[in-house]
């Protein structure tokens, strides 16, 4: 008589298929695991070697993309982590306090409607300085570049949504004496993980956007090259090289693919779990590395350890003694105080500014060049306007049927991926060639290359907003038969709307970023221009005008806020008050 097998409930008994599945399986885990590790080691070993190592011009041989793709993509996975750990604190913050906020988001709009020109333009030489015998200097430089085109993009996702938590889970966190710290980590952070996750994809496309600017520095006379795609794409414009902006193309597709399946998918899948709703959803994304990643014996016997780790730093109740809370009580200063502190600061700035440009620039500066920064800088925000209002238009209806069908994101997630992650660069050849071919205006038909840097916004948060709908709420519009028009009125557009504000703020912020290497274009020595405040910059800073660009920068700058502070801050706030789920 045979014994009866004995196994764990819900454990299937091993057959020969089920054996060789799970080998393959962990065979699968192991590759994934040491492939990575070892890319990174690759890509650190660059980043820190002597200055001297790096090759005194960029190769366009095909046979150099793969070393020069690892490595802009080490870059920005750098920058992404820095990004990540500055929206956890920055954001969370600015959502706390009433105090901090005032400065904070205010703060947050000037980052953000500073172009990536103009950070390099006032850093690179600091970074190189901090390792001028090594790669290092120049790769933060980079780095940090790729860094501003990402994170505040994620810091306002993370800041929208910690202030539109439902209040029913506010309150029953609170009623089981959650502290502030459980809060966090137990209701916040996984509320607030779908829209940071799909703004997560979009930042680390709009870091491709910008990876030329960052990896082939150009300020003045400092001409600084680093390896990599961005810089590839770079020398193959200089070149008048089709076939290696050809090679780019390919290069990018492939590292594109292999982060999405790699890392993107399965962290969808993964925050498919932390949707707010009642009602199970009869669809949710699934990703083939994540299920390998979680039956894998050694996976889970390496991450075992990390996972009761992180379990008990989430878990654990920290708090202020009584007496610290008291004197942080005591220093804070009162709302009046801070406010017109605030304020103090920002006419010291605006002083300093004045006393810099105007004063010490009286010789170099005149009526024309403030005409001129003023012109610019009108045409620039008519294009942004126009922009997104027709980005809304055409991507709010597809983002929102793309959304609330998991098989249609699946698909569309790598495509919406790769798209915004194409470079304008990479169609100033046939920008070029069809301005000068049939005599078109650059005015007008380079416009359509800022929409490259505007319109993914607005789709990336429509799609986080329609995904995290609650499934419930779903079903009971469908069970009212509403009609379309009073389904968007009433059901979706209220629920999407705060995603969509945070996408049309970054998606104007992006427009304006995106002139910078929009409305002025080259193929070899071949340059159109469309005018504009981004094609000022861009000239000012290729000529290492270091006063006008602070002054172009400081235009776009004032614009920028001035338009979050009349617009985009009533809507954060309506849609605070009016559009919260609970």
């Amino acid at each position: 008589m045979s014994p009866v097998p004995s196994h764990r409930a819900g454990v299937l008994p091993l057959t020969a298929s089920g054996t060789t599945r799970e080998v393959s399986r962990e065979v699968a885990a192991f590759v994934l695991v040491l492939g990575s590790l070892i890319a990174v080691g690759i890509a650190a070993r660059g980043m820190l070697a002597p200055i001297g190592s790096m090759p005194l011009a960029i190769s366009l041989s095909p046979a150099a993309l793969p070393g020069y793709t690892l490595r802009t993509i080490a870059r920005m996975l750098a920058a992404l982590c820095a990004s990540l750990l500055f929206t956890l604190t920055y954001a969370t913050w600015a959502a706390k306090s009433r105090r901090a906020e005032r400065v904070l988001i205010p703060v947050l709009d000037v980052l953000q409607s500073v172009p990536v020109l103009g950070y390099l333009s006032f850093t690179a030489a600091f970074f190189v300085a901090l390792a001028p015998r090594r790669a290092l200097g120049a790769e933060l430089a980079a780095i940090f570049a790729i860094f501003t085109s990402q994170a505040w993009n994620m810091a306002f996702s993370f800041y929208q949504a910690l202030k539109t938590i439902p209040a029913d889970l506010d309150e029953a966190s609170r009623s089981v004496r959650q502290s502030a710290w459980q809060r966090f980590w137990r209701l916040e952070v996984p509320f607030a993980m779908p829209g940071l996750v799909w703004n997560t994809m979009m930042s680390m496309s709009g870091g491709w956007f910008f990876v030329v600017a960052a990896e082939a520095i150009s300020v003045g006379s400092m001409q600084i090259a680093l390896p990599g795609v961005g810089s590839y794409v770079a020398a193959a414009i200089a070149a008048h090289d089709l076939t290696a902006v050809g090679y780019a193309i390919a290069a990018m597709t492939v590292a594109i693919l292999l982060y999405d399946r790699l890392l993107f998918r399965p962290i969808v899948a993964w925050a498919d779990k932390f949707r707010v709703e009642q009602t199970a959803a009869s669809e949710s994304p699934r990703s083939r590395v994540l299920e390998i990643l979680e039956r894998s014996r050694l996976i889970g016997l390496i991450g075992e350890p990390l996972k009761r780790t992180l379990a008990r730093v989430a878990c654990a109740r920290v708090t202020f003694p009584s007496a610290a809370r008291g004197v942080t009580s005591w220093l804070a200063p009162p709302e009046w105080l801070a406010g017109a502190l605030w304020y103090v600061l920002i006419a010291a700035g605006g002083g300093f500014a004045v006393w810099e440009l105007v004063l010490h620039g009286s010789a170099t500066f005149s009526r024309d060049d403030l005409t001129a920064v003023g012109v610019n800088g009108a045409i620039t925000l008519l294009r942004v306007i126009v922009l997104t209002v027709l980005a809304s238009l055409i991507w709010v209806p597809i983002g929102v049927a793309v959304g609330l069908r998991p098989r249609w994101t699946a698909f569309a997630q790598p495509l919406a991926q790769f798209l915004a992650a194409f470079p304008a660069n990479l169609l100033f050849p046939f920008a070029v060639f069809f301005i000068l071919r049939f005599h078109l205006k650059p005015a007008i038909w380079l416009s359509g290359l800022m929409i490259l840097g505007t319109q993914w916004y607005i789709l990336f948060n429509v799609i986080a907003g329609a995904s995290a709908y609650p499934t419930d709420l779903k079903e009971a519009a469908a069970s009212l038969r509403l009609r379309p028009g009073r389904w968007w009125r009433e059901a979706m557009l209220p629920g999407i709307f705060p995603y969509y504000v945070t996408g049309a703020i970054t998606a104007a912020g992006g427009a304006w970023n995106a002139s910078i290497v929009s409305e002025a274009v080259s193929w070899g020595a071949t340059k159109v221009s469309g005018g504009g405040l981004g094609a000022y910059i861009a000239e000012r800073t290729l000529a290492g005008d270091f006063p006008r660009i602070a002054l172009g920068v400081a235009t776009m700058s004032l614009t920028v806020t001035s338009l979050n502070v009349l617009l985009w801050q009533p809507l954060y706030r309506f849609a605070e008050r009016r559009t919260r789920l609970g």
